[in-house]
């Protein structure tokens, strides 16, 4: 599902205009995006929570040549999804 059919479905689902859906969703992301950046986790009780976690420093191969390449640490986003959500899945 790519964003503009998430918009339909949110639309549809919360019987709103597709503007108004993708307002939403828009200050959604904006807003879970900000949170992140300062650190903070975003929880979501029965679907589940984004936070930032710090990835070390490690060492890596290129596939092409075979060369050990180093790669530096970084911050990335993690998804640990909820209860409901895995049941959902399952």
């Amino acid at each position: 599902m790519n964003k503009a059919e998430l918009i339909d479905a949110i639309a549809s689902e919360a019987k709103l205009t597709k503007a108004d859906s993708k307002k939403a969703l828009d200050a959604f992301l904006k807003v879970t995006g900000a949170a992140l950046k300062k650190g903070n986790r975003v929880a979501l009780v029965g679907f589940g929570s984004f936070s930032v976690v710090k990835r070390s420093a490690r060492t890596g191969r290129n596939p092409q040549t075979g060369k050990e390449i180093k790669i530096a640490a970084k911050k990335v986003v993690k998804f640990a999804p909820g209860a409901e959500l895995k049941a959902k899945v399952n």
